[in-house]
């Protein structure tokens, strides 16, 4: 048994998985989409999908505001649906900040979760009355600070990313041994370092990293108060759960884990929490087609009008999705490409697909609305997919 499939078998066993009914748009009203109109790859979403899943989330964590990752999907109608449901944002670069002020949210209850920002970005998020800002090192504090001297802040740590299908921990997040200088030098600075963050990596399916990283940030929070700052903001980062190929823990254990650990910390702590992939992914259908397909040394290919470059990037980090087509042969591992020159322009292998697959036929992947088209470009001159909106031309 290997180590990754011996931890899913403990969590599985130590953390019900989710049963509840899935949440996708119904696969006759995507198929009906693509035979009515096909030009181009695109992004079948339902926005009362949306809607569901965000009162779900804030169902079962009712001290968790949540606070969507525009990076996830930042279409407008998506966000208008999202601002409708009372959700709130966080961002990660002024183009995104932009867009919210553009749809009427307050630049003050946008929360800037990038933790490194350049100087110039700053100043225009300064300007346009954001408040909040997450750091991770002495270096941020102070650029921070020299922009913004009364900037509220968020120490983002590190924390366990096992059980995550997409660990974050190492390129962002404080070391332990870090945190106690950055404390120090915010004193220094008269900054009002107010708050913890961290991440407990992509698709987490261990409901214990975020129990630990409660445990972490309450210690944070001693550490500051100790020293004369005001704690009052945890944010609990996203990293929730969507259905693909492996078992998920549903929301509701994650919020039961969570709910037991904000007993800790009292009244005066703010709890916020930067769901993405969890409000958006099972609200669409990605829709592309097949181009060509051979056979090379004994091994089926596939090649799609969409790749890492058009959409399906996740794949390439260890993200596995389903792909339904219309065939009905015997189902043989391929090996799948999207359409440009580059080489490195592959997205699955041993995908198991009918062997009967033939050019033109259409890929169908469920569970799609979050980081597909927010990462497709126009590489080689292919065009970006379009996104559709269930009951609006489909």
């Amino acid at each position: 048994m290997t180590v990754r499939s011996a931890l899913t078998q403990r969590l599985e066993q130590e953390h019900p998985l989710d049963t509840h009914p899935e949440t996708r748009v119904d696969f006759d009203r995507v198929q009906l989409a693509a035979r009515q109109r096909y030009d181009r790859p695109f992004l079948l979403v339902d926005p009362t999908i949306v809607r569901t899943k965000a009162r779900r989330f804030k169902a079962v964590m009712p001290r968790v505001q949540p606070h969507y990752a525009v990076k996830a999907n930042p279409h407008p109608t998506v966000l208008r649906t999202l601002i409708e449901e009372g959700v709130g944002f966080e961002i990660a670069s002024i183009a995104e900040l932009d867009l919210l002020l553009e749809l009427g949210v307050p630049a003050e209850e946008i929360y800037y979760s990038n933790p490194v920002k350049s100087r110039a970005y700053l100043e225009y998020a300064a300007a346009k009355g954001v408040q909040w800002y997450v750091l991770d090192c002495v270096e941020e504090l102070r650029k921070i600070v020299a922009v913004k001297p009364d900037a509220s802040l968020y120490l983002r740590i590190e924390v366990s990313n096992v059980g995550s299908d997409w660990p974050l921990s190492g390129k962002f997040g404080a070391p332990v041994p870090d945190v106690d200088g950055i404390i120090d030098e915010a004193v220094r600075l008269h900054a009002d370092l107010a708050g913890v963050t961290f991440h407990v990596g992509s698709q987490c399916r261990n409901p214990e990293n975020w129990r630990a990283g409660m445990e972490s940030a309450k210690r944070v929070f001693r550490s500051m108060k100790l020293k004369g700052l005001r704690p009052r903001l945890l944010n609990l980062g996203g990293g929730y759960p969507v259905r693909h190929t492996k078992p998920i823990p549903s929301i509701e254990v994650i919020g039961e884990v969570v709910n037991r650990g904000l007993a800790a910390f009292g009244p005066e702590v703010r709890v916020m929490a930067e769901p993405g992939r969890f409000l958006v992914s099972d609200a669409a259908w990605f829709v592309c087609q097949v181009v060509g397909t051979t056979t090379r040394g004994g091994k089926r290919w596939a090649y799609l009008d969409a790749g890492m470059f058009g959409g399906i990037i996740e794949t390439t980090e260890g993200l596995q999705y389903d792909v339904v087509t219309e065939r009905h042969g015997k189902l043989v591992p391929y090996t799948v490409a999207g359409p440009t020159c580059d080489s490195v322009d592959v997205v699955m292998r041993d995908q198991l697909l009918p062997d009967d697959l033939q050019a033109d036929d259409f890929a169908y992947i469920p569970n799609a609305g979050a980081y597909t088209t927010a990462y497709a470009s126009n590489f080689n001159g292919f065009p970006l997919p379009e996104v559709r909106f269930v009951g609006v031309g489909s």
